[in-house]
């Protein structure tokens, strides 16, 4: 049983082990690079006091979330990247844990490994143990680059545990989803939306005081509430543990109470056939590419509405204090104080949820390619090459409309609380930044 344990785990070591040291490179990276500016760019107290000023706008807040101890280059690390660092691996582990599990066994993969000794909930616990030592490296490695940039250690510490905690979490969101949901795609789509339902709870109660409690119930809010290089409260960090050790038990139990190849959700063994956009190799492209755009369409479309409803309130701000707007230019913040600034500033964010849905269909449709599902297609009279130029073009067209989404969503968000910006503008914005 030993031995083939092992081989399990180095199974999925070999699974994760690029994405995993490409996350981990990411997450040690941008923080060290910020703390290092930190001198630079806020080691005037004046400066410190402004940004702070800046900072407590609810609309800011709302974006970047509260600020606590901008005063010291850890508590402006963590307010400048948390977030994102955060974001980045949650998503990662999403994405991870549901390939190397729900993804496997969907392709048939499994069927051998479990015909041996290692039972179906050994195999499960051991792929997760794996993604999971992802967060925890992460985690150590924020802690390590924040104290030898100087950094308080037990802020630093508070910081990448609260980090290393919400990656765990989300390896056991989609561990769990990877139980219940008898594929793939509704096992990430399902734990995708933890993950957005969680950011925004952290996004509304950073933004109104009196729906602070909201933090509570997301593992962003805890990471937040843990207040690194402040109090450094340890309660919130445990309350996520808590919770991520009661969904593995979950996990585990459900590994144990369901077949192969099959979830706790039963699906209909068959439907009425669909045949709408099959007549041609493009359109079949399209086809595929529909579902998993209009979910993503949602997600950003959301975000920016959001930024739009508070772009009058954040530049009304900037407009009336000017010297805050010259600290937030010399903090990176250019143009803040015009409409146009601050969507151009927030639309240089669009690219990672662009950039990553391009890099998730075409590793899709390599996906299916391996796993044999365009097999019986490729024997017909149709080029590989023109299956790979479907694809990039349908890609290509969920992308353009992804930014269309952004800048529509912009607009309106803005239109609807009196500012003055004008359609093509906002469709231009993402577009330049897009083709940049």
């Amino acid at each position: 049983m030993k031995p083939a344990g092992r081989a399990v785990t180095q199974l999925a070591v070999r699974q994760t082990r690029r994405g995993g040291l490409l996350v981990l490179g990411l997450a040690a990276a941008m923080p060290a690079l910020v703390a290092a500016t930190y001198t630079s760019v806020m080691a005037d107290p004046a400066a410190a006091r402004s940004i702070a000023g800046l900072a407590a706008n609810p609309a800011i807040r709302t974006l970047f979330g509260e600020p606590v101890a901008l005063d010291q280059a850890g508590g402006f690390t963590v307010w400048r990247v948390g977030t994102v660092v955060t974001v980045l691996l949650a998503a990662w582990a999403i994405l991870a844990t549901t390939r190397i599990t729900r993804g496997e066994e969907d392709a048939g993969r499994w069927d051998v490994l479990l015909a041996g000794r290692v039972p179906l909930r050994a195999v499960v616990a051991r792929h997760l143990a794996v993604v999971m030592s992802v967060p925890v490296a992460a985690g150590a490695a924020v802690t390590t680059v924040l104290v030898l940039a100087g950094t308080d250690p037990a802020g630093a510490a508070v910081h990448g545990a609260g980090i290393g905690a919400v990656g765990l979490f989300f390896v056991a969101v989609a561990g769990l989803a990877a139980q219940v949901f008898p594929a793939r795609a509704g096992a990430t789509g399902a734990a995708v939306a933890v993950l957005g339902t969680g950011l925004l709870a952290r996004m509304i109660g950073d933004g109104l005081t009196e729906l602070g409690w909201l933090r509570w119930l997301s593992p962003f809010g805890l990471l937040a509430l843990s207040e690194p290089y402040a109090r450094n409260r340890v309660l919130p960090l445990l309350t996520l543990l808590t919770v991520t050790v009661l969904l593995i038990a979950a996990v585990l139990a459900a590994a144990g109470h369901r077949d192969v190849q099959g979830g706790l959700i039963a699906v209909a063994s068959g439907r009425r056939p669909r045949l709408r956009l099959l007549s041609t190799v493009e359109t079949f492209a399209l086809r595929r590419l529909l579902r998993p755009l209009t979910g993503w369409a949602l997600g950003v479309g959301a975000y920016y509405l959001l930024i739009g409803f508070t772009t009058v309130s954040v530049t009304g701000f900037l407009a009336g204090n000017p010297a805050l707007a010259d600290e937030a230019a010399r903090a990176g913040f250019t143009g803040l104080g015009a409409v146009e600034g601050f969507i151009a500033t927030l639309f240089a964010l669009l690219a990672l949820p662009v950039g990553a849905f391009t890099a998730v269909r075409m590793s899709a449709y390599v996906a299916a390619e391996t796993n044999r599902h365009l097999t019986l297609l490729s024997a017909q009279p149709v080029s590989r090459l023109r299956l790979l130029t479907a694809e990039l073009a349908a890609t290509t067209g969920g992308a353009l409309a992804l930014v269309t989404v952004a800048g529509t969503a912009v607009w309106a968000g803005i239109t609807a609380t009196g500012g003055d910006l004008g359609l093509p503008t906002a469709l231009a914005g993402p577009g330049t930044r897009f083709r940049s």
